[in-house]
Parts: C-alpha cells; sequence; structure tokens
C-alpha cells in the first residue's frame, strides 16, 4: 500500500528547509499591459493554432492528455490549486514533443506533394495511406536532438512516408537513440553538446539536400520551427478548454530549453487574455540557462563550455531567434534551479504528495513544478512572483519514462511500479 509522502517544505519554511538553491530574476522587457499584436502574430497566431489542432486531432491515437490535480502538493505549497498537464502518454512516445515535429513534417510533406501535383490540400490519412508515396518516399528530414524531438520527428517520417536522419550529440543515452532508430531513422552520434549536433545536422542537409526539421530557430530559418511551436499549442489549448473561466490559472510555471515550448504557452494565453494572462515564470537548468542569460543582458546571448545538466532535453545553450520575440516581452520572470531539485522532484512525483495521485515524470518534464516548489518554499521569492494562498498554478509535466533505465536508476523503482503504485 503506499503511504502519503511527506513533501518537501512549504511556504514560510524558506532554504533552511531544503529548498533548492535557485536564482530568479524579473524580466526587465516584459510588457505586461501589452496587448498580443500584429508582430507577436508573425510568430504564433491563433488560425494556425486552430489549424494544428484540427489536424493533429484526426491523427490515429490522439486524446487530449490529462490535466491532474494535485490538491496535496498545493497545500504543502501553499497555493489554492495546482494542476498538472500530463504528457507522458502522448500518441505512445511518452512526450509533448510527438506534437510538434511530425506535425512541421506533415506540413513540409504536403506542401511538396502540394507543389508537386497541383492538389489544393493533402491531409494526413492520404500521406498514411501512400497516396503520394512517390513524391515523399524522395524527400529526406533530419534534425538534431537530445532525444523527443528527434523521436517525433522519425515517427513522423516513418507515418508519413520519407527518409529520417536524426543527430544526437555524445551523452545522449542508448535507449533513447534506439527509441529513435525504431522508427527507421538513421541516428549518427555527433561530439560535442546539443548545440553542436544542430549545426553538423544544418551543414549535412545543405550539402545532401535535406530539410532540417528543428524545434529552434535562427536567422534565415524560421518557417518549420515556426510549425513546431503551433504543434505545440494544441498542448496548452487542451490545457486551456479544461479550465473553467471562473478558475483560470495566475501562475504558469514551465520549462526553457532553447524557448519553443515557453512561447507557445505564453503565446497561448497572451492572444486570448491580453494583459490577463497569467504570470509566467520561465525555468531552466542552472548549467543550461540560455534565456536567463539572455534575459540578463537584454538580448539573445548564446552559452559557452559545458551545459550538460540531468534534464538533458533542457540543455541548450542557444535561445531560439522567434521564441525569444514571444518571451522578451512575454515572460514575467526566468529563473534557474540545479539538478538536485529536478531529481528531488521526480521522485515526489512517483510518490505522490498527501494523498495525490502518483505521476512518472521524466527529468525534463519536472523543471516547471520544482520551481514553483522553490520559490513556494522561500518568503522573499513568493512575494516576489505574487503567489499566496488564493494563487492557482498551472505546470505542464512534458515528459514521461522516454529513457526507462535512467528513469528506473533516478527515482529507484520502474515506471510501471509508479503507474500500478
Amino acid at each position: 500500500m503506499r503511504t502519503a509522502h511527506a513533501c518537501a517544505a512549504g511556504a514560510g519554511d524558506g532554504a533552511a528547509a531544503g529548498a533548492a538553491p535557485v536564482r530568479l530574476a524579473a524580466n526587465a522587457l516584459a510588457q505586461r499591459g501589452a496587448d498580443y499584436g500584429a508582430a507577436l502574430a508573425r510568430v504564433l497566431d491563433e488560425q494556425s493554432s486552430a489549424a494544428a489542432l484540427a489536424e493533429i486531432s484526426t491523427w490515429p491515437g490522439y486524446a487530449p492528455t490529462p490535466l491532474v490535480e494535485l490538491p496535496g502538493f498545493a497545500a504543502r505549497a501553499g497555493v489554492a490549486q495546482v494542476r498538472y498537464k500530463d504528457e507522458s502518454g502522448r500518441f505512445g512516445l511518452g512526450s509533448f514533443k510527438a506534437l510538434g515535429g511530425a506535425y512541421a513534417v506533415y506540413r513540409l510533406l504536403g506542401a511538396a506533394v502540394q507543389r508537386r501535383t497541383g492538389v489544393d490540400a493533402v491531409t494526413a490519412a492520404e500521406l498514411v495511406d501512400g497516396r503520394y508515396r512517390t513524391v515523399t518516399a524522395a524527400l529526406t528530414v533530419c534534425c538534431a536532438t537530445d532525444g523527443n524531438h528527434g523521436r517525433s520527428v522519425a515517427w513522423g517520417a516513418s507515418m508519413f512516408g520519407c527518409g529520417c536522419v536524426i543527430y544526437i550529440h555524445e551523452t545522449v543515452s542508448v535507449e533513447r537513440e534506439a527509441a529513435i532508430a525504431a522508427f527507421g531513422a538513421r541516428v549518427v552520434r555527433n561530439p560535442g553538446n546539443y548545440d553542436d549536433a544542430v549545426h553538423r545536422a544544418a551543414a549535412d542537409a545543405a550539402a545532401a539536400g535535406w530539410t532540417v526539421v528543428s524545434d529552434t530557430t535562427y536567422d534565415g530559418y524560421t518557417d518549420i520551427p515556426r510549425d513546431v511551436m503551433h504543434g505545440y499549442t494544441v498542448m496548452v489549448d487542451e490545457a486551456r478548454r479544461a479550465i473553467p473561466e471562473r478558475a483560470l490559472p495566475t501562475h504558469i510555471f514551465i520549462q526553457g530549453g532553447v524557448g519553443g515550448l515557453a512561447a507557445a504557452v505564453c503565446a497561448r494565453f497572451w492572444w486570448e487574455l491580453g494583459p490577463r494572462r497569467p504570470q509566467l515564470v520561465v525555468v531552466e537548468p542552472d548549467r543550461a540557462a540560455c534565456l536567463y542569460a539572455s534575459a540578463a543582458a537584454r538580448r539573445r546571448v548564446s552559452l559557452q563550455g559545458d551545459i550538460d545538466t540531468v534534464m538533458a532535453g533542457l540543455s541548450c545553450g542557444e535561445v531560439s531567434l522567434l521564441a525569444w520575440e514571444i518571451l522578451a516581452p512575454g515572460a514575467d520572470f526566468f529563473m534557474t534551479l540545479d539538478d538536485a531539485a529536478a531529481v528531488a522532484m521526480m521522485r515526489l512525483l512517483a510518490e505522490g504528495c498527501d494523498g495525490d495521485r502518483p505521476l512518472v515524470a521524466g527529468e525534463s518534464a519536472v523543471a516547471g513544478i520544482a520551481g514553483l516548489q522553490a520559490v513556494a518554499a522561500d518568503a522573499q521569492l513568493r512575494g516576489r512572483v505574487g503567489l499566496d494562498d488564493r494563487s492557482r498554478v498551472l505546470v505542464f509535466g512534458t515528459e514521461g519514462d522516454t529513457d526507462p533505465v535512467l528513469y528506473e536508476r533516478l527515482v529507484g523503482r520502474p515506471a510501471d511500479a509508479v503507474r500500478g503504485s
């Protein structure tokens, strides 16, 4: 029988009670009172988001992922409510990334078929059935990945009928490599970190005539990552639709990375709610905090040196160009936390907090809720963020045990044991 877990310190207990060391900075570039205007709509827009939802909801296996109430955790954190969007079951890939990379592959192949055949529109079902295989089979997509994005791109390529090459860096686990290869992709392990793999993928694609399907944008490369981010808004839209108008979140704590996910979350609430949107706190690993550093510099900056972190999906040193266009004016705070905080949160969610449902959350899934816990445990940080006993907080559990071996090592038991508890 599972026993109630003694959660970490709540409000008022402070750092001395075991709260993880954090850095929290208000965003000096934030435009809290601004509307979501035309300039931002050129990055992400409501119509394209609706189109992504309309398309992805027709795919086999689609279902909205659960929005889980965590009343035990909320009580310990001294807030009114915590809702956790659990992406661990998304399309059987175990991650929200299934929404982005595969959707961008669909959009890319559909456009290629339209150009070649002159048809007005191409459905995913037609691509899956192989109706245009003579066109799609001649194309190859590629990307760099820490694991989940590459798995989504490989899945999309397999499902829609094109070639695929995925670049991973030297610290990506063999389990994540195998999960990508299972979809028929060729996997290339590149020396260096994630950003080195990004540059290698771009260079090889240019030489071979492949198309890069990346979740990060840079000068001259924006259209495909925009499709990826519009795919991510499907998850955010599901969460918003599940929340009554009277109980909208006051705060969102969201993972950083290159910024694409955080930008999608920010944009979806901004274009609906304008200045009434929730306070957005972007959380990153302390060793890979490119967004935090960019906010401090008031411009995009790239990190140098070792950016390795247990939160592998957030091990990024370069900020996405388009994501920054939204986050610079849209995020309210940027914060960092260490790897120990992430591992502790994985274990806490696996146990359940004071009767909460146990959750399988991978190491990159927990940055947001770990950030919430760290802020909630420090009276000064609570005041800066405006967190109190009336606050309603939304967090996104963006992956499950996408590396089962690592998950078991970090949590102390396999994910199936957590799901069965």
